[in-house]
Parts: structure tokens; C-alpha cells; sequence
């Protein structure tokens, strides 16, 4: 028998620093794997079946294990190898990643490659090595939206169980209105694409008109009933509630996902709920419409069948509608939620953690 590998252990700022290189998409694979390999032997995983997930040999197990052990997370990074010494030390990289990561340049609002190796001294191309390495990307941002519904985690525990565990003799449908689609005709043809070249659209259109998709996808097997109307007052949501009326069994309960638009709370609206007892509606936090899943389906039939159209009336845009929805409930597949409320909860913690602090 082998002699047994030494214990792995990892306290929790450790954890979460490697945690976060586990995750990461822009970091080497070759890191983002060694980290695997950490976290799984400090939860006790065996090494036959880590050498499995993540495709490597048990010596190469035990490698990092050892690596870790005698140097920590530097010890991932692997062993130096011979070659021209470093043209800058530890010290003169810590300051341009602290220069690049808490100031901002005099005259611009982030940093660009070019920018820092002139405040630095540094060529660009080795300040481009280094934002590769450290995974810093100045150029970039991304949005987000924390929601301040006091309810937060309520419904968010509420629409995930609805996902995962979805009531027996019931429908679980994801209500909501894409609205002010316009039906847009090119002013000249469009051109085809063809070997070594692109499909050409005009910039400018003639706009002829708009109309609202009201849209309900069953989370069971992914079918979606809709309705395309002129407007999206309440009026026109009572007319689809009732059109979903009809179309649903009435031997089964129906559970509404829908976000808090004013018109999914309009006093009449609540009216028609009350008498159709049957209808049981559950709203998505404020600012937290990415919960409800006909929101992924909305940005199917835009890619597919709306942003590249020409459409010469509203007519002909809601028959094109009609049409893509047609086959897509011919070929319907659900979407697989996997996600549950814990996590989506730890992600909003991790996420409030890293912006305390940040003078917001």
C-alpha cells in the first residue's frame, strides 16, 4: 500500500482566496485547477477521484498537495524556471497593480495599457502580461443593481422553490410583456451574406408602428402561450389573463411569476385574481426581473426573429411573431434552473462584501 498523503488544510481566508481563483474565467487553467485540487483534498475528497474531475494523474495530486503545504498559494504558481531574471521585482508590481487598482489617471476614467506604462515606466507589453496574470481588465466594467425590496430573500426563496420544486396539480408559468417592439423595414434591401463577407442592413428604417408581446413559458416543458397587443396597460394584461384562463386546464392550480411592474398590481388586476381562485400570483424582488425565466426566453425571439427583421406593417411583424413561436412549440425544451436560493444569496453577500468599503 502507498504511503497516505498528509492532511490538507486550509483556513477560511484561504478558502475564499482560492475559491475566487476557481472561479475566475480569465485566469491560466492550469491555476484555476491546482486551486481545484486544494479545495477538494481539504474537504477530504479522495485523490482517485479528484485525479477523475479534473483530468490529471495521482502523482500530480500529490505534487500540489506537498506545494501547497510548503508554500501556500504562491506554491500553486509552480516552480521557477531557468531563464532571464525578472527586469522588475515583487515590489515594483505591487505598485503599478495598486496604482492601477485604487487610482484613476488625471484626465480619463480608467487606466489603459498604454496610460500605465507611461505613468510607470514599464513597457506595455509586459503591463499587458501583467493584467493578464492578475486577471485586471481597466477597460472593462459590468452593471449591476442591488435590489431594495425588504422582502428580498423571501421571494427569492418563494420563485426558486417554485423552480425546483414545483407544486403537484399545478402550472407554474413566468408571466411578463416585451413591450414596444417596433416594426422596422430597412429602407433598402437587405443584402445577403456570402463567402468572406457579412449580411448587410441599412442604419436608417421606416417605423411603422409598435405592438407589446404578452408572453406566459411553462417551467415544466418550456411551452410559452402568448398574445401581441397595441398597448400594455392593465386592461390588456386582464385580456391575456384571460386568454390563459382558457388555454390551462381547469382542473389544475396556476401559479404566476411576474415581476412589479405597476400594471401586474393594478387594483383590478388584484380584482380578477380574487375571483379566479385558482391563480395564485408570486412577484420577483424590485429589481430582480433576471429571476423570471421568460425573461431568457424574450431574448431568444429578439435574436432570432425581431433584431434583424424587416418588417413592413405591425401586421407583418406579428405574423413573423406568431410564426417563430409556432416553432419553437414545436421543438419546446425547458430551461434547467439549477441555482438555489442559497447561492444566490452567498453571491449577493460575496458581492456586498467586495463593495464595502468602497466609499459608495
Amino acid at each position: 500500500m502507498s504511503r497516505p498523503d498528509a492532511v490538507v488544510v486550509v483556513s477560511a481566508a484561504e478558502a475564499e482566496q482560492l475559491g475566487a481563483i476557481a472561479r475566475s474565467r480569465s485566469l491560466p487553467h492550469s491555476l484555476v485547477r491546482r486551486a481545484r485540487i486544494v479545495l477538494m483534498s481539504a474537504q477530504g475528497v479522495a485523490n482517485q477521484i479528484i485525479a477523475e474531475r479534473c483530468g490529471v494523474s495521482v502523482p500530480t495530486i500529490s505534487n500540489w498537495r506537498r506545494c501547497w503545504r510548503e508554500r501556500g498559494v504562491a506554491g500553486l504558481h509552480g516552480e521557477l524556471r531557468p531563464g532571464r531574471p525578472r527586469s522588475y521585482d515583487d515590489e515594483r508590481v505591487a505598485a503599478l497593480m495598486h496604482k492601477v487598482l485604487h487610482s484613476r489617471p488625471p484626465n480619463a476614467t480608467q487606466w489603459s495599457v498604454r496610460s500605465v506604462a507611461k505613468e510607470t515606466a514599464i513597457p506595455k507589453s509586459t503591463v499587458a502580461r501583467y493584467f493578464a496574470l492578475f486577471g485586471v481588465q481597466p477597460h472593462r466594467s459590468k452593471s449591476f443593481k442591488l435590489s431594495t425590496d425588504p422582502f428580498f430573500v423571501e421571494k427569492v426563496r418563494d420563485v426558486v422553490g417554485l423552480y425546483l420544486n414545483p407544486p403537484d396539480q399545478a402550472l407554474v408559468l413566468c408571466v411578463d410583456e416585451k413591450s414596444q417592439i417596433q416594426a422596422l423595414q430597412r429602407t433598402q434591401p437587405v443584402l445577403p451574406m456570402g463567402l468572406g463577407y457579412l449580411e448587410g442592413v441599412t442604419h436608417d428604417y421606416f417605423r411603422h408602428g409598435t405592438t407589446t408581446l404578452f408572453a406566459a413559458l411553462n417551467v415544466l416543458d418550456g411551452s410559452v402561450i402568448s398574445q401581441c397587443k397595441p398597448r400594455h396597460r392593465h386592461q390588456e394584461f386582464i385580456g391575456f389573463l384571460n386568454h390563459l384562463d382558457h388555454q390551462v386546464p381547469a382542473a389544475l392550480a396556476v401559479h404566476l411569476i411576474a415581476d412589479n411592474y405597476a400594471t401586474h398590481k393594478h387594483p383590478k388586476v388584484k380584482a380578477w385574481l380574487a375571483r379566479h381562485g385558482r391563480f395564485q400570483i408570486h412577484y420577483t424582488p424590485t429589481y430582480a426581473s433576471w429571476l423570471n425565466q421568460v425573461e431568457r426566453w424574450f431574448g431568444l425571439i429578439t435574436q432570432h426573429a425581431i433584431r434583424r427583421g424587416s418588417f413592413h406593417s405591425v401586421r407583418d411583424l406579428i405574423r413573423k411573431i406568431d410564426r417563430y413561436l409556432t416553432h419553437y412549440n414545436s421543438s419546446k425544451s425547458p430551461f434547467i434552473w439549477t441555482a438555489t436560493a442559497d447561492s444566490i444569496l452567498a453571491k449577493l453577500q460575496r458581492l456586498s462584501m467586495r463593495i464595502s468599503g468602497t466609499g459608495h
